[in-house]
């Protein structure tokens, strides 16, 4: 078998199924090994024991699917038009969503389009061993796209590309065939730290490294328990997951917009504002978070992340008035309530006094008409 032939036909029909990049690494990770144990020893991934569970299994593709020889590392860009970064997180009464999450959850189109590429191949070569996988298995996606030529492991740990930045998802075919490897991409972050220093929580503590348990991303969509105080206001008005790094990043310049209408801004988060998002019902969030990523958070934690964003917003009573008619479902969704109301209250004059009731009322679980 010609493999060089098929790697080459492997890539067009790739760039065909909507990849913009594709590339090909081997399952040799044992020098990430080291730092993922390390990473791991420090608590860094807070309460995301799935990251543990498996071992070094994660940086040993081979393990997670027995005779895995290659791993085909795809990259689909997911910047949305009219992505309106600036005028959404400098607006404290709208909600600020990653971009990555505006619009349908990319796993299953991914993972449709890897299954897709296995089918090619295989009516090309017959029957081989191939497994897809996107953010579904252990395994160290950013080192095998790294490896793979997709780009290198900027500061902030996600993957940048020169032509593109980092605006994308990855994703990948494991598979039994000794196609030939691609080269790796080349660190060319230099000495720039734009990522580091912006961080609104100090979450990158090292080049390359990052303290989950500080990361607002971590914070609002993998942590489901209260939020530390020393987070919130840094927190501003980002409900789902931050882009800040990606933001201040120079590569980013020359990202280019999604070809896939599926990551485009659904119609329920254009123009969303705070207290609009946080009224809505379960029966509404699901409706309307139908198809996305963040549905996967559930109604409650919706809530609790729109309260801090609504405690630092502006003064306004229909935040007030929205945040008590939400008292009493949780405990966890009450102590954000609590701080929002006393984050409104402060920029209250000192005689105010209606403000402290309805604080009283969460505090000591009183009837909303106490």
């Amino acid at each position: 078998m010609n493999y060089q032939a098929l790697a080459d036909k492997i890539k067009i029909w790739g760039q065909e199924l909507g990849f913009q990049k594709v590339g090909i690494c081997d399952v040799d990770l044992s020098e990430h090994e080291a730092e993922l144990q390390k990473w791991l020893d420090a608590g860094y991934h807070g309460e995301m024991d799935w990251m543990a569970r498996h071992g070094m299994m994660r940086a040993r593709p081979s393990e997670l699917l027995p005779g895995t020889v290659r791993v085909i590392s795809v990259r689909m860009d997911y910047l949305p038009p009219e992505a309106q970064f600036a005028a959404n997180l400098s607006d404290p009464t709208q909600a600020y969503v990653s971009r990555y999450a505006l619009g349908r959850d990319y796993h299953k189109l991914i993972r449709n389009q890897l299954k897709k590429l296995g089918q090619k191949i295989e009516q090309e070569v017959g029957q081989f061993g191939h497994r897809p996988f996107v953010d579904s298995a252990p395994i160290l996606e950013r080192p095998l796209a790294q490896k793979a030529g997709l780009g290198w492991t900027g500061k902030h740990s996600l993957i940048l590309d020169k032509e593109c930045g980092s605006w994308f998802f990855l994703g990948e075919l494991l598979i039994d065939l000794p196609l030939p490897v691609d080269e790796a991409s080349v660190d060319q972050c230099g000495k720039c730290k734009a990522c580091i220093t912006s961080c609104p929580t100090q979450a990158i503590v090292d080049e390359g490294i990052v303290d989950a348990r500080r990361c607002i991303s971590y914070l609002t969509i993998e942590f489901d328990g209260v939020i530390p105080e020393e987070f919130r206001r840094a927190m501003g008005n980002r409900i789902y997951g931050c882009d800040d790094c990606q933001l201040v990043c120079p590569w980013n310049r020359f990202s280019e917009l999604t070809k896939q209408e599926d990551f485009h801004r659904r119609e329920a988060l254009k123009n969303a504002n705070l207290t609009e998002l946080f009224l809505w019902d379960e029966a509404t969030f699901l409706k309307n978070m139908e198809g996305s990523a963040i549905r996967r958070i559930g109604h409650l934690q919706w809530m609790r992340n729109l309260s801090i964003a609504m405690g630092n917003a502006p003064y306004s009573m229909e935040i007030i008035d929205a945040l008590q008619q939400r008292t009493g479902l949780s405990e966890v969704l009450d102590t954000h309530i609590q701080w929002a109301l006393s984050q409104q209250q402060a920029q209250l004059p000192l005689s105010s006094t209606k403000l402290d009731r309805l604080i009283r009322i969460v505090e000591k679980g009183l009837p909303r008409d106490a």
